[in-house]
């Protein structure tokens, strides 16, 4: 079969397990991928990726994604109708005025800017996480940090592969979002907290300001530069992929799970759970100020309520880590993928409260619960229902378990209605299981559509799309009900009553319990 190269998109997003990219057709349909795995570093204190594995991790990427298409349809991957990247949001990214990175990239799993985020909170009367790459910013300036005379420009890690391909220093308006607040009237940085920062700047005696340092914001379906010659080279060093491709505003894994699950709309919602996950609300009203939530904003500028958690699946990739090991050494090794299905299904048989078992999935500090460690927790009781359904139903259940907390306040204090809630991700891969876990969590039916596990990369890819195919004053909302989603496959679950009840019970004996982890961060 012949494939238009230039009837095609490509989506590539950076995620904290794996870069993946996604190749779409004219009908928004998969037809061809790559990916590379990776995995952060702790490096002096600093969850971080060199910038040596981010190019690498690219191009044996894009090798991987050139390598399928030649095989399913017998040609180089040359050109594509357009292109975007997005990766993890957030997190701290300086650059010198040659565009060279002045200290590691800080990543959003640290929880180093508790003062920063505290004293900013305060200011700007608007809830800044510690995540945030303003966050680290004001951080770096208290701490004083030498690097700052010469900082030029700062950004993410979306921003700086957009830089690297385009040479251009925008950014889509939802990762804007998790930079600096926006104001959803101007789809733009809020200009009287930009101006009470630039005092603190001044103050600070640097000679830089907030503008000229941050990223120009874009909305979704703008154009944000074209591939450059030395772009092309960035991805592909082999030269067979060409300069001129038009690029879309580079998102963030937020944005990009928004558009992947169709969640752009007033009153939709998505909860994204891989490393970390997730909740994403479209609002309709003003909400109080409230360190679990963060204001931030849709592709096209909307608001939207996140609940952001630091942890979700690490703790449940170690143990079927675990598991494979045995199996191995017992001589009969399982496919990894396999042993996930079989787990994942296994917890369905369990305890709806997990009959005894408990346990916290913290790698990393937590900002929802206020720590600034993790430490991975497993307990139980002496007459426990000790058993692998129940061992498995506790990871599933202890992944959502902060993620609920959040929520409560979204849905109980704040009145945030959600008509529609799709998940994807990892989590939600195995069918059925991720989405009755969470379901049971939410008290509310779940969707989860036959792409949610092409995630961050097929939604980066449909923005893409977006840019490159709409009419003339479509709206993102529109373009996605109507052309990329009308006959979407879905399904819809609603956990069963002992479900919704046993997930309440292990809620409240996880947050009765938590000083269990509180010690654990400071004993061990």
């Amino acid at each position: 079969m012949k494939l238009d190269l230039k009837q095609t998109v490509l989506g590539l997003e950076l995620g904290s397990t794996r870069i993946k990219a996604v190749l779409l057709d004219r009908n928004h349909v998969p037809v061809a991928g790559g990916s590379h795995e990776w995995e952060n570093q702790l490096v002096d204190g600093v969850w971080t990726y060199s910038m040596e594995a981010v190019t690498e991790g690219i191009q044996d990427c894009i090798a991987d994604l050139k390598r399928d298409v030649k095989e399913k349809f017998g040609e180089e991957l040359t050109t594509v109708g357009a292109l975007g990247v997005s990766a993890m949001m957030h997190g701290y990214l300086p650059l010198d005025e040659n565009e060279q990175p002045l200290s590691e990239f800080r990543t959003w799993r640290n929880t180093m800017t508790g003062e920063a985020a505290e004293k900013l909170t305060a200011l700007f009367g608007f809830n800044i996480p510690q995540r945030w790459s303003i966050a680290h910013l004001y951080q770096a300036m208290l701490k004083k940090e030498e690097h700052l005379p010469r900082l030029s420009y700062l950004t993410t890690l979306a921003g700086y592969i957009h830089l690297r391909m385009t040479g251009e220093k925008v950014m889509g308006v939802g990762e804007a979002s998790g930079m600096f607040p926006i104001d959803f009237a101007t789809c733009d940085y809020d200009a009287e907290m930009a101006g009470k920062f630039d005092a603190l700047i001044a103050e600070a005696g640097y000679a830089w300001r907030l503008r000229e340092i941050l990223p120009k914001v874009l909305p979704a379906g703008a154009h944000a530069g074209v591939l450059t010659e030395e772009g092309a080279r960035f991805l592909d060093p082999t030269g067979t992929l060409q300069a001129g491709i038009p690029v879309a505003p580079c998102e963030g894994d937020a944005g990009t799970g928004m558009a992947a699950t169709n969640s752009v709309r007033v009153r939709t919602g998505n909860v994204s759970a891989g490393t970390s996950d997730f909740a994403m609300v479209v609002v309709d009203h003003k909400l109080g100020v409230h360190r679990e939530i963060d204001m931030v904003t849709t592709p096209d500028g909307a608001p939207v309520a996140m609940v952001h958690c630091n942890n979700c699946t690490s703790d449940i990739n170690a143990w079927v880590n675990l598991f494979a090991e045995f199996a191995g050494a017992i001589g009969t090794p399982v496919d990894k993928g396999a042993l996930y299905t079989l787990l994942f299904k296994k917890a369905l048989e369990g305890d709806p409260d997990c009959g005894g078992l408990l346990s916290y999935n913290y790698f990393s500090g937590e900002g929802v619960t206020d720590l600034d460690e993790g430490r991975p927790v497993f307990l139980r009781t002496p007459d426990a229902h000790f058993s692998l359904a129940n061992f498995m139903r506790t990871h599933l259940l202890s992944a959502l378990a902060t993620l609920k907390i959040g929520l409560d306040i979204l849905t109980g204090e704040e009145k945030v209605a959600i008509d529609k809630l799709y998940g994807h991700g990892g989590y939600f891969k195995t069918p059925g299981v991720g989405q009755r876990m969470l379901s049971a969590a939410v008290n509310s039916e779940v969707s989860v559509m036959t792409t949610a596990g092409e995630g961050g990369p097929y939604g980066m890819a449909l923005l893409a799309a977006y840019m490159l195919w709409k009419e003339e004053g479509e709206s993102l909302p529109d373009y996605l009900d109507q052309k990329v989603f009308a006959g979407a496959t879905c399904e819809t679950l609603m956990a069963k009553e002992a479900d919704v009840e046993g997930f309440n019970r292990f809620l409240a004996g996880y947050q009765k319990a938590f000083g269990v982890e509180k010690e654990a961060v400071k004993g061990f």
